[in-house]
């Protein structure tokens, strides 16, 4: 049964993935909301490929993921729901809540500590966003996120169901708030109140430090308006602010394997250095908002 729910998994992953990306592709094009300021298909290839190397690191050292750990855990009765007397439905509720505040809080660390900045910077290094950045991630802050996650379904032991309710929300809503795609302005600003949206998300990949420092959360908008790091607004609009790091502009580190390096370049080293103390690059993308 368990070798079965791993499968399953696999599967309902998969479908959701690919049914979330290809609905994201083709709003970006009906209903783009910023114009692109390099060309799209290196920057997809580039993107694409890194998905596929998180991939085959995920498998080697990660097989059984987030829902074989808590299969682990269910089998001895270990973590905090299998010590509690809950109804069903309120333990898998209660778990993808905590699972999500864990994310916002990983997140927030990420940004915070130089060593672990070095590695989440390829995500807001990308100057487009679009539904590929969603999943532009360094594999290295992929293995140190996996950690965390497990250490959390471990202290959990949630439902099997929560788990993968959890992951599948995870990817589809980070494809989902990262993708160029435009809303009518009215149902986007009820909508932020219960999910980032693709306009709240933006506002975290702005060259502005003061800026990309907000709206950390990926799935719930909650986490951000109670924790006081949410921003209703840029201070350019959306389609004029500049987006990415002002010292990973230059077209050579838009490939791959330029990518794949970005963590040990010298000037990834944060600190107490300010985004918005570099100089910003003039801003391709007229205001239009």
């Amino acid at each position: 049964m368990d070798n079965g729910a791993l499968v399953n998994e696999g599967t309902i992953r998969l479908t959701a993935f690919l049914g979330v990306f290809v609905l994201m592709a083709l709003w970006e094009v009906i209903a783009v909301r910023r114009q692109l300021s390099v060309a799209k298909g290196p920057r997809w290839f580039a993107n694409l490929g890194l998905v596929v190397v998180d991939t085959v690191v995920v498998r080697l050292l990660f097989p059984a993921a987030a829902i074989g750990m808590a299969i682990a855990v269910a089998k001895i009765d270990f973590g905090l729901f299998h010590w509690l007397t809950l109804p069903y439905w309120l333990a898998v509720v209660l778990s993808i809540l905590i699972l999500d505040f864990a994310i916002y809080v990983q997140h927030v660390i990420f940004h915070a500590i130089p060593a672990l900045w070095r590695l989440h910077m390829v995500h807001h290094a990308d100057v487009d966003v679009d539904v590929t950045t969603g999943l532009r991630f360094h594999p290295a802050e992929i293995i140190v996120s996996m950690v965390i996650k497990l250490a959390v379904v471990a202290v959990l032991g949630p439902p099997l169901l929560a788990v993968l309710v959890f992951e599948v929300l995870l990817n589809a809503l980070a494809m989902f708030n990262h993708a160029n795609v435009r809303m009518p302005a009215r149902f986007e600003r009820i909508l932020r109140w219960l999910i980032v949206t693709p306009d709240m998300h933006r506002i975290h990949h702005s060259i502005d430090r003061a800026e990309h420092d907000t709206n950390y959360g990926f799935n719930l908008s909650c986490w951000d308006r109670l924790m006081g790091t949410y921003l209703a607004r840029p201070a350019k609009g959306q389609t004029g602010m500049t987006l990415g790091l002002p010292y990973f502009r230059d077209a050579r580190w838009r490939t791959l394997p330029r990518i794949l390096i970005m963590p040990l370049n010298r000037q990834t080293i944060r600190s107490s250095t300010s985004t918005s103390e570099q100089p910003e690059p003039p801003n391709p993308i007229k205001p239009a908002d």
